[in-house]
């Protein structure tokens, strides 16, 4: 009886809402030709938004009442043999306290298998494990078709490229870029050719030898060159290094300055012709 009368008050309600709606929109003015403004159409969105939020919240509040004061009637049909193993009786069983739609059931039955004083019951899966598995085999199969047969999305490869294009709009086109050169001129200063065939001798002559006639790495005092052989290409070999060919990056081991008075003396090494000098590598680059 109760459950009848809230079922009819929440009837009522929502007929004199719609009633009241209708009226409104009767006496509301016509719709101007031209659209409002942004503003204004985010300001309505979120005001139906919220009317929706409210409706939602409402029903639910409601329903929940009528649950609660239903749930006598509700354990009584539950507890019909009937009802009780059915499917639908395990739905009914969510809104009694009886979750084992959701759990499962333990048999609690030993199968004879024990090992270090565990015993192993024969209790099968829960069921939220096994809807999930079959919602994952479903969702594969979409994933599938969507973006391997049908090729409506984006591959791995479209989605590299189209981060790379974004991150490129990020990359400040300084020194600090590696895809852009600099713009430095040779230092010349006995001072800074001094800083730098010190910084050579500590950091680079292991790699290049100590009057960088070539080791592991390639002959600095010929005319050849890998990797470019005018300043900004040595000043930006030096810096990022190249990778899988071992020259390392030197970049926040060494200083922006430091880097380029390196760069700069191993440019004024050019035609020293040392003992031992290892064969040209590389590209013939006459530098100026």
């Amino acid at each position: 009886m109760v459950g009848r009368r809230i079922l009819r008050g929440a009837a009522l309600t929502g007929a004199a809402g719609l009633a009241a709606l209708g009226r409104a929109l009767a006496q509301a003015p016509a719709a101007p030709a031209t659209p409002p403004p942004a503003d204004d159409r985010q300001v309505l969105l979120w005001l139906l938004l919220g009317a929706l939020a409210l409706v939602l919240m409402i029903f639910i509040l409601l329903l929940t009442l009528v649950v609660t004061k239903m749930q006598p009637l509700l354990r009584q049909l539950y507890a019909r043999p009937t009802v009780h193993d059915s499917w639908s009786g395990q739905v009914l069983g969510l809104f009694v306290g009886d979750n084992r739609l959701v759990v499962g059931e333990n048999k609690d039955e030993l199968m004879g298998h024990e090992y270090d004083g565990i015993s192993e019951y024969d209790n099968d899966l829960p069921p939220w494990w096994k809807y999930g598995f079959a919602l994952t085999i479903v969702f594969a199969f979409g994933y599938f078709g969507y973006y391997q047969v049908a090729k409506a999305g984006p591959g791995s490869h479209d989605e590299y490229e189209t981060e790379m294009r974004q991150a490129a709009l990020l990359v400040s086109a300084d020194a600090d870029d590696p895809t852009k050169l600099t713009t430095y001129a040779a230092l010349k200063m006995p001072a800074d050719l001094s800083a730098g065939q010190g910084i050579f001798a500590t950091n680079c002559a292991p790699c290049h030898g100590a009057n960088a006639e070539g080791k592991v790495g390639p002959n600095l005092t010929d005319e050849y060159w890998l990797h470019g052989g005018e300043i900004n290409h040595v000043y930006k070999t030096i810096k990022f290094g190249v990778q899988g060919k071992g020259m390392v990056a030197w970049k926040g081991k060494l200083a922006s300055k430091q880097i380029l008075q390196v760069a700069s003396y191993v440019q004024s090494l050019q035609g020293s012709k040392p003992a031992g000098a290892k064969e040209p590598q590389g590209e013939k680059e006459v530098i100026k």
